[in-house]
Protein backbone atom coordinates (compact mmCIF):
# COMPACT_ATOMS: atom_id res chain seq x y z
CA UNK A 1 0.00 0.00 0.00
CA UNK A 2 1.47 3.44 -1.07
CA UNK A 3 2.17 5.65 1.69
CA UNK A 4 -0.08 8.49 0.68
CA UNK A 5 -3.26 5.99 0.72
CA UNK A 6 -1.79 4.57 4.19
CA UNK A 7 -1.73 7.76 5.83
CA UNK A 8 -5.17 8.74 4.08
CA UNK A 9 -6.58 5.47 5.90
CA UNK A 10 -4.82 6.36 9.34
CA UNK A 11 -6.40 9.42 9.15
CA UNK A 12 -9.98 8.22 8.18
CA UNK A 13 -9.59 5.63 11.00
CA UNK A 14 -8.88 8.13 13.32
CA UNK A 15 -11.96 10.07 12.63
CA UNK A 16 -9.61 13.15 11.18
CA UNK A 17 -10.47 13.13 7.76
CA UNK A 18 -11.36 16.70 7.54
CA UNK A 19 -8.64 18.17 10.16
CA UNK A 20 -5.66 19.25 8.38
CA UNK A 21 -4.03 20.50 11.55
CA UNK A 22 -3.27 17.25 12.54
CA UNK A 23 -1.40 16.01 9.65
CA UNK A 24 2.50 16.30 11.37
CA UNK A 25 0.68 14.58 14.57
CA UNK A 26 -0.41 11.46 12.15
CA UNK A 27 2.17 11.59 9.81
CA UNK A 28 4.16 11.16 12.86
CA UNK A 29 2.17 8.30 14.58
CA UNK A 30 2.51 6.60 11.17
CA UNK A 31 6.40 6.81 10.63
CA UNK A 32 6.77 5.45 13.98
CA UNK A 33 4.79 2.35 13.47
CA UNK A 34 6.39 2.26 9.97
CA UNK A 35 9.76 2.48 11.80
CA UNK A 36 8.86 0.05 14.04
CA UNK A 37 7.78 -2.76 12.01
CA UNK A 38 10.98 -2.33 9.81
CA UNK A 39 13.22 -2.38 12.82
CA UNK A 40 11.91 -5.42 14.26
CA UNK A 41 11.35 -7.60 11.19
CA UNK A 42 14.73 -6.25 9.43
CA UNK A 43 12.67 -5.49 6.28
CA UNK A 44 13.40 -2.64 4.17
CA UNK A 45 9.79 -1.72 3.16
CA UNK A 46 6.65 -2.81 4.41
CA UNK A 47 5.03 -5.49 2.76
CA UNK A 48 1.05 -4.87 1.55
CA UNK A 49 -0.01 -7.47 4.06
CA UNK A 50 0.94 -5.99 6.74
CA UNK A 51 -0.15 -2.64 5.60
CA UNK A 52 -3.22 -2.98 8.22
CA UNK A 53 -0.81 -3.82 11.04
CA UNK A 54 0.89 -0.51 10.66
CA UNK A 55 -2.39 1.17 10.95
CA UNK A 56 -3.69 -0.39 14.13
CA UNK A 57 -0.30 -0.05 15.34
CA UNK A 58 0.14 3.94 14.16
CA UNK A 59 -3.93 4.37 15.25
CA UNK A 60 -2.69 3.08 19.31
CA UNK A 61 0.56 5.13 19.41
CA UNK A 62 -2.07 8.03 18.13
CA UNK A 63 -4.83 7.42 20.99
CA UNK A 64 -1.93 6.22 23.42
CA UNK A 65 1.14 8.77 23.08
CA UNK A 66 -1.66 11.88 21.89
CA UNK A 67 0.80 13.59 20.00
CA UNK A 68 0.87 17.44 20.03
CA UNK A 69 -0.47 17.79 23.78
CA UNK A 70 2.01 19.44 26.06
CA UNK A 71 0.72 17.26 29.42
CA UNK A 72 -0.30 13.52 29.63
CA UNK A 73 -4.15 13.28 30.04
CA UNK A 74 -5.39 13.10 33.47
CA UNK A 75 -7.55 10.70 34.60
CA UNK A 76 -9.22 9.73 37.93
CA UNK A 77 -6.92 6.97 39.35
CA UNK A 78 -8.55 6.57 43.09
CA UNK A 79 -12.01 8.68 45.05
CA UNK A 80 -12.70 8.49 48.75
CA UNK A 81 -16.37 9.73 49.14
CA UNK A 82 -15.94 9.95 52.97
CA UNK A 83 -14.18 13.35 53.25
CA UNK A 84 -14.07 13.73 50.02
CA UNK A 85 -10.81 12.61 48.45
CA UNK A 86 -10.06 12.65 44.68
CA UNK A 87 -6.41 11.54 42.99
CA UNK A 88 -5.80 11.98 39.69
CA UNK A 89 -2.69 10.44 37.79
CA UNK A 90 -1.28 10.18 34.08
CA UNK A 91 -3.60 8.58 31.42
CA UNK A 92 -1.15 7.04 29.38
CA UNK A 93 -0.14 3.72 29.35
CA UNK A 94 3.74 4.05 31.05
CA UNK A 95 4.33 0.39 29.98
CA UNK A 96 3.28 1.23 26.33
CA UNK A 97 6.64 0.77 24.11
CA UNK A 98 7.27 -2.14 25.41
CA UNK A 99 3.76 -3.75 24.94
CA UNK A 100 3.10 -2.17 21.11
CA UNK A 101 5.20 -4.77 19.25
CA UNK A 102 4.02 -7.70 22.10
CA UNK A 103 0.63 -7.01 21.01
CA UNK A 104 1.28 -7.45 17.18
CA UNK A 105 4.33 -9.92 17.85
CA UNK A 106 2.45 -13.12 15.66
CA UNK A 107 1.48 -10.64 12.97
CA UNK A 108 4.93 -9.41 12.29
CA UNK A 109 7.46 -12.58 13.23
CA UNK A 110 5.98 -13.92 9.80
CA UNK A 111 7.87 -11.24 8.10
CA UNK A 112 10.71 -10.89 10.45
CA UNK A 113 14.10 -12.09 8.82
CA UNK A 114 17.37 -12.45 11.01
CA UNK A 115 20.31 -10.52 10.95
CA UNK A 116 23.58 -12.17 9.64
CA UNK A 117 27.12 -10.68 10.74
Amino acid sequence: MAETLRFDNLKELLGLKDAADKDPLVKFALNSAEEIVLNYCNIKEIPDRLSNTVLRMAMDIYRNEQPGEEEAPQVVKSITVGDTSTSYGSGTDENFAKSLVKNYRSQLNRYRRGLFA
